[in-house]
């Protein structure tokens, strides 16, 4: 897409602990860029791999500055901090990744009430807000983006009964950033959606979706990182308002072979686990 770099941009992360949003930290990390996260993970999980503060270890260790930054993207007050402090930091904001988010894929009638306002409002509005504070900010950057993981609108009733509760919260993060996509492209800032064909081996994966089998049949998280990049690094003027697919936007750049991202080496593609969402 593009042959610009990561050097000297600041990402500002909702999550970014482990999995997905660490691994696209990481890869911005290689270019030199700054990635302040807005984590609750303060001290080890007993249950989850990585801390805000682990993750801002391998982020130096991999050539980019760190800012762990502890907060619940909930909290407006930590949203308005967080801003402040990467501005403090790194002297202003050039991307948002939209990377934290609940999941429960529990019917209608078995979804507590806790569960479905938890997932709104992570997904949801934790990515309104988050993006909304940031736009003062992106609106100075030379190419600013907005990235949330969240799948295309895929109104069918395959996936609208499955786990309702659940798809709303991720369509509702699509809306979001589609909107926002509109609204602020006057402003030349970019707003897209990221998704991927097949599971990644994740914790969530791991806990929620299938356990050991459907992670064997998955790919790495750093299949979406590449992606991502590609995205981050394209001009934002001209990419934007979009529900990208990963393996899409890799195939655009020159990649078609995937087989180096499973995460079971040797895994062919088509044994592997179809994400949800997509048909």
């Amino acid at each position: 897409m593009t042959d610009q770099t990561l050097a000297g941009k600041t990402i500002l992360m909702s999550g970014g602990s482990r999995g997905i949003g660490l691994a696209i930290a990481l890869r911005a990390a290689a270019d030199g860029a700054n990635i302040a996260i807005l984590a609750k993970t303060d001290t080890p999980h007993p249950h989850l791999e990585g801390t805000v503060h682990s993750a801002a270890d391998r982020i130096r260790e991999a050539g980019g500055q760190a800012l762990a930054i502890v907060g619940d993207v909930r909290n407006d007050d930590d949203i308005t901090e967080a801003v402040l402090k990467t501005t403090g930091e790194f002297g202003g904001i050039d991307i948002v990744v939209n990377n934290a988010s609940a999941i429960d894929l529990s019917g209608s009638l078995d979804l507590s009430p806790k569960k479905y306002d938890l997932m709104q409002d992570v997904n949801v509005r934790g990515t309104f807000m988050l993006s909304r504070a940031a736009v003062p900010l992106l609106r100075e950057s030379g190419n600013p983006h907005i990235l949330s993981l969240s799948p295309p609108l895929n109104p069918s009733p395959r996936w609208l009964g499955a786990h309702t509760g659940y798809t709303l919260s991720k369509f509702g993060m699509t809306m979001v950033t589609l909107g926002l996509a509109a609204e602020f492209a006057p402003d030349g800032i970019a707003a897209n959606t990221l998704w991927p064909r097949t599971t990644i081996a994740t914790a969530a994966v791991q806990n929620l979706l299938g356990g050991d089998r459907v992670m064997a049949a998955s790919r790495t998280p750093e299949i979406y990182a590449d992606a991502a990049y590609l995205v981050l690094t394209s001009p934002s003027r001209e990419n934007t308002g979009q529900s990208l697919i990963v393996e899409d936007v890799l195939e655009e750049s020159g990649v078609t072979d995937f087989s180096g991202y499973a995460a079971v080496p040797g895994t062919p593609d088509d044994r592997l686990f179809p994400d949800i969402f997509l048909d």
